[in-house]
């Protein structure tokens, strides 16, 4: 089992020579969420696959979580295996992890797509998300999980889909106090990227689903606002966890982005 010097679990996909991409997945998750995407991704790019600190099969942090925290370990993961730079994709709190990480290390980013991911709330709903954090901390990670299923994936997949089940697996596989950590994060830590002081640079494509109440397509808008020449791309009809539900919606945009890109 891969594991780097700072106890990270990774995975690495196709060709050795090809560029490098890097994925994020999102809170209480696990990298067990981009198996569906692979085959896809990995046919022209080295996949770098990994579990965030205290998911998955990752140790728990080495001090209490930040999004520097996180964009530390991707560096360092960099570092361990020898890559320069990266297509940087993250969903939801990966996509706070991604954008802290071109903030930081600009110069190891070839391109940053940034999936479901929240940014300006607005008070009400910064404040809820706020209060959720804290009620996850004082009664549990599952504490949440069935509101959270109803929010991420439609009613015809939450009944007849496989997501809910792998959710709730993956979850209890967090550590706990991570898990109270990395909510918090995901909660409070956007404040730190609106509208930074040196503003991202680096090519950028913002995604997310017309559905997902908690990283709305007004979130994404805003954030691509934010970083010149960005593009956006609303999915219809799906939720939060669409990127489950219909991995070919994200995988193909994402493939056509970095072509035109690097073309």
């Amino acid at each position: 089992m891969p594991i780097a010097p700072d106890g990270t679990y990774y995975e690495l996909h196709g060709p050795e020579d090809a560029p490098v991409m890097v994925l994020i997945h999102g809170l209480g998750l696990c990298s067990e969420l981009w198996l569906p995407h692979l085959k896809a991704l990995s046919q022209n790019y080295r996949v770098l696959n990994y579990d965030i600190y205290g998911h998955g099969k990752s140790s728990l942090p080495p001090q209490e979580a930040t999004l520097s925290v996180y964009a530390k370990q991707v560096s360092e993961l960099m570092v361990h295996l020898g890559i320069e730079k990266a297509e940087i994709v993250g969903f939801s709190i990966g996509g706070m992890i991604n954008r802290r990480f071109a903030l930081d290390y600009s110069d190891k980013v070839a391109s940053l797509v940034i999936l479901n991911s929240p940014h300006n709330r607005g008070e009400e709903l910064q404040a809820q998300v706020e209060a959720r954090a804290k009620f996850v901390r004082d009664q549990g990670a599952m504490s949440t999980m069935e509101s959270a299923l109803k929010r991420w994936f439609t009613p015809d997949y939450l009944e007849k889909g496989d997501g809910a089940a792998k959710v709730i697996e993956w979850r209890k596989m967090v550590d706990s106090q991570s898990y109270a950590q990395a909510a918090w994060v995901l909660a409070n830590g956007v404040r730190e990227l609106i509208a930074p002081a040196m503003p991202i640079t680096a090519p950028t494509l913002v995604m997310t689903c017309e559905n997902d109440t908690g990283s709305t397509p007004k979130m994404s808008h805003d954030i691509a606002n934010e970083i010149p020449g960005s593009k956006t791309i609303i999915i219809p009809s799906l939720q939060h966890l669409g990127l489950m539900e219909e991995p070919t919606a994200f995988t193909n945009p994402i493939l056509e982005f970095l072509e035109r890109v690097h073309s």
